[in-house]
């Protein structure tokens, strides 16, 4: 009698245990730091609980290595069920088939109604909703209401014209720039966006395949930059600054304008009163124009996976306007639901100038065709390299904008040969 009390015994922690786990979910994250891991497993510890026969996996992929180590499990079969996906990737595992088309779970979804028409708009630059994007990484001015006060400016500039007279007037404080230039690592998004921003469009193509950065108005964009640095408006050696530097170069009260993404808020603001900056959209250009650069990551689900309806519920837990305003006050994204600009920790003068963005039809944001096989040696090597020698004077605008646009010509034309 004892051994079969033990036997039944043993069999029910068996079910037991076998019910406690009854499916299993491998979320891989990419973009990973302490925090944010520690926000996502709370957020996932909230999914756990109100679905208790499951269980999830959070794997952390570092940066640096995200990309090769991602594409290395799904070669190999170890395939997760939920992927955090930046925009870079999207096209490479959407267009080989990889991913849930999202369409009609959005659809189906109360809280896919608050999306706002900017994140749909992301979720789909694969064709299909193959992704629900969890904040958007968008370009707007920064600018040091002190330093304009001193400048005699009474208002942040509102166009190309008045960045470059608000620079200038700055720049003739002792010790003090206009704007912080990112000469070094990581500056494409300025000269495209100032080059898109005088030509009045942020097509990168004519119909014809041709690359438009070197039409006449892209040229004038990019002397714009070129001015601002020659004429002294931003610091000497910001022609090798990169994203910590420019940060640190407004918020010490050296430049100021800067433009970035939401994340640098998070440094700025810990070192700067709130009544001292504020955050205002690029300025337009002689079109009524402005093109900030979007960049954004969201949440994807590989078709791969044996449980798509729990990972449905995972991502769409995840997405929750609720979630999604407390992963984007950690994080420093811009959030994805109407009416999160009403949140108190939004609805303030260092938000302002991204929600005006997004919902402004002066501002239409650049995505960067991120599709062309070589676009990331251009950013790194080609645009970087020639940037470089034309703000130190060793090349003209129309030089460098010739050698980019026959470039990018030559990919794209790679690119529409390889569809």
């Amino acid at each position: 009698m004892k051994k079969l009390f033990l036997g039944l015994s043993a069999t029910a922690m068996l079910i037991a245990g076998s019910a406690l786990a009854d499916t299993k979910l491998k979320l891989v994250e990419v973009i990973t730091s302490p925090e944010r891991t520690e926000t996502l497993k709370s957020m996932v510890a909230g999914y756990e609980k109100a679905n208790p026969g499951v269980e999830v996996e959070i794997v952390s992929l570092p940066w640096g290595q995200a990309f090769e180590k991602l594409a290395t499990m799904v070669a190999g079969g170890d395939i997760p069920d939920v992927v955090e996906m930046p925009d870079t990737w999207a096209a490479l595992y959407a267009n080989s088939g990889k991913l849930v088309d999202l369409e009609s779970r959005i659809a189906g979804w109360d809280n896919g109604k608050t999306l706002t028409d900017k994140t749909m708009a992301m979720a789909r630059q694969t064709g299909k909703a193959r992704m629900i994007p969890y904040g958007f990484y968008l370009r707007a001015m920064f600018y040091n209401k002190k330093l304009l006060a001193e400048a005699g400016i009474d208002t942040p500039p509102a166009t190309m014209a008045d960045f470059m007279t608000a620079s200038e007037a700055v720049s003739k404080l002792d010790g003090k720039f206009g704007y912080c230039l990112r000469g070094g690592p990581g500056g494409t998004n300025g000269w495209i966006m100032m080059a898109a921003a005088m030509n009045g469009t942020n097509e990168f193509f004519t119909k014809e395949g041709v690359s438009r950065i070197n039409e006449p108005g892209s040229v004038e964009g990019i002397q714009f930059l070129i001015d601002l640095y020659q004429k002294g408006y931003a610091p000497k050696d910001s022609v090798s600054w990169g994203f910590n530097e420019i940060v640190a170069g407004f918020y010490s009260g050296t430049c100021a304008f800067l433009d970035q993404d939401p994340d640098a808020l998070i440094a700025v603001a810990e070192r700067m009163d709130a009544a001292d900056f504020a955050v205002a959209p690029m300025p337009v250009g002689p079109a009524g124009k402005a093109f900030p650069t979007i960049g954004y990551v969201g949440w994807s689900i590989f078709n791969t996976t044996e449980h798509e309806e729990e990972a449905w519920g995972l991502l769409s837990h995840l997405s929750t306007p609720d979630n999604n305003k407390v992963w984007s006050k950690r994080v420093g994204v811009i959030p994805i639901h109407k009416g999160a600009d009403q949140d108190p920790y939004f609805k303030t003068e260092q938000f302002k100038g991204w929600f005006e963005e997004l919902n402004g039809d002066q501002y239409v944001p650049t995505v960067m065709p991120t599709y062309l096989e070589k676009w990331g040696f251009f950013t790194s090597t080609v645009l970087l390299e020639g940037a470089q020698q034309a703000l130190l004077g060793e090349r003209t605008a129309q030089n460098l904008a010739d050698e980019w646009a026959e470039y990018l010509t030559n990919e794209y034309a790679a690119y529409k040969d390889s569809q």
